[in-house]
């Protein structure tokens, strides 16, 4: 089973932290950093922002003469309809999205999104030619292998309506995040990444369909620790410690050194 060309995947969602006139200040930065970076600049490392909704199309605009790519932090599983308040893939796409994040455990915790949602979203997101990055994840620490069952099990869940319509061809991504490092002082361990992760690259392997696949790491990742994982991880999926534009530079460096 092949995967996709080898190059370092980075994420940032910024989440709500930003107002509006920040977040497009800080995409600004981002554009200009990223512009100048020959990692990025070269296809070593692909980069992509998920910025909250207002600030879609003024960061789509900041990133036009820079290689960072835009998602959405959410979607609809409808395309179109009666939704209040709801955003589809067509819209996401049609507003320069490249990727779209689903099943992070804020959504799960906050919003009692279940498996079948995050499966659903899987698929809206595929159809309308989205990256999906499926958010996986343990809710308590645990041993590696048994953390890796429970993330293997959300997975098949949450690709199980996307093969079914046969859209199995499309890259996605997927975020292994332990929900008990969301939001702590420290990562989980080196080895508990490696391994997770490493169960989830095999376990992916071995399906017949989305063979272009990525697996990053979230949960309170930030710059040191990329240095310190092996091939088995893909990159990282950052939150606040990319909120410093001279750190999220820092882990593209990082990124790159991995690659020579």
């Amino acid at each position: 089973m092949s995967k996709a060309p080898a190059s370092t995947l980075l994420g940032v969602s910024l989440k709500m932290y930003f107002g509006h006139r920040q977040t497009v200040s800080w995409c600004q930065e981002v554009a200009r950093m990223a512009a100048g970076h020959p990692a990025l600049a070269g296809g070593k490392v692909t980069l992509f922002v998920l910025p909250s909704f207002p600030a879609l199309v003024p960061a789509l605009q900041a990133f036009a003469d820079s290689p960072v790519q835009l998602g959405a932090q959410d979607l609809y599983w409808q395309d179109s309809g009666p939704f209040t308040g709801e955003v589809s893939g067509p819209q996401l796409r049609e507003a320069g999205c490249r990727f779209v994040e689903v099943g992070h455990a804020e959504r799960r915790r906050l919003f009692a999104e279940s498996d079948l949602d995050v499966a659903a979203k899987t698929a809206a997101a595929v159809r309308n030619g989205l990256t999906p990055v499926i958010c996986v994840g343990e809710q308590q620490q645990m041993p590696v292998q048994a953390a890796a069952a429970v993330c293997t099990g959300q997975l098949a869940v949450a690709m199980g309506t996307a093969m079914a319509q046969g859209d199995g061809s499309a890259p996605i991504v997927v975020a292994y995040e332990p929900v008990w490092a969301i939001g702590a002082a420290e990562p989980a361990s080196t080895e508990h990444i490696r391994g997770v992760c490493a169960y989830l690259q095999d376990w992916l392997g071995t399906q017949d369909t989305f063979p272009h696949y990525r697996v990053i790491y979230g949960g309170s990742a930030g710059p040191g620790l990329l240095a310190r994982l092996g091939q088995e991880v893909d990159g990282l999926f950052l939150g606040r410690f990319a909120h410093d534009v001279q750190a999220l530079a820092g882990i593209v460096d990082e990124a790159a050194a991995r690659l020579q």
